[in-house]
């Protein structure tokens, strides 16, 4: 059986509830199937149930070191969208050790994917441990993408220590500067009007129209 028709019969496997058919193919040797089988195995678990993720855990957490960055990217992605429900807080602090550890992928779209959901996590536990992995990646990632994706996540942690690093944020590209601006909007400090000020001449007009949208 082609990869493509495996894939479609994990994905029909958990339609049904064929559970067992699912966690077949995370050991299937294409990626694409076993990155189908995590997403159809988190997307199958109700998360208003904040027990229902123990046989989930150990899953992910081993699929964070699958060695095919499409995998590692689709695990990033899941947590993320676990996010703020009682099953996704349930899990997060046993979880984000390895979506730290993502954060230093050598593939920059899982960077930026982990990044996002690093976000998406709320206030996790030692929230200094996701503020420091966001800080190395909006300051020194080599590609915008994962910076701004880092900036957007300082912003939706909204911790007072990721502020200097936002503002870091309005000396970089365009898109990474636009993303600060919004980001800004999570704290409260002076600094943040200051930089608003500043960003309404900035010489992109997608950063002006952003500041105007946010003050008036």
């Amino acid at each position: 059986m082609e990869p493509a028709a495996r894939r479609r019969a994990v994905i029909l496997a958990g339609a049904r509830g064929d559970t067992a058919a699912v966690r077949r193919g995370l050991s299937d040797p294409d990626p694409a199937v076993r990155a189908g089988a995590i997403r159809v195995l988190v997307r199958s678990t109700p998360t208003a149930d904040p027990t229902a993720g123990g046989d989930l855990e150990p899953v992910l957490t081993a699929a964070l070191d699958d060695p095919a960055p499409a995998v590692r990217r689709t695990v990033a992605e899941e947590i993320g969208r676990l996010g703020d429900t009682p099953l996704g807080r349930e899990l997060a602090p046993r979880l984000v050790v390895g979506l730290l550890a993502r954060l230093a992928d050598p593939d920059p779209h899982v960077v930026e994917t982990a990044a996002w959901a690093c976000g998406e996590l709320g206030a996790v536990q030692p929230v200094a441990d996701l503020v420091a992995g966001l800080d190395e990646v909006a300051r020194h990632h080599p590609d915008p993408l994962c910076r701004e994706a880092a900036v957007a996540a300082l912003g939706a942690l909204g911790d007072p220590a990721g502020l200097d690093t936002v503002l870091a944020g309005l000396d970089d590209k365009p898109a990474v500067r636009r993303r600060a601006v919004v980001a800004l909007a999570a704290f409260d400090d002076p600094r943040v009007d200051e930089a608003w000020e500043r960003a309404r001449h900035d010489r992109d007009r997608q950063v002006r129209e952003a500041v105007e949208e946010l003050c008036g």
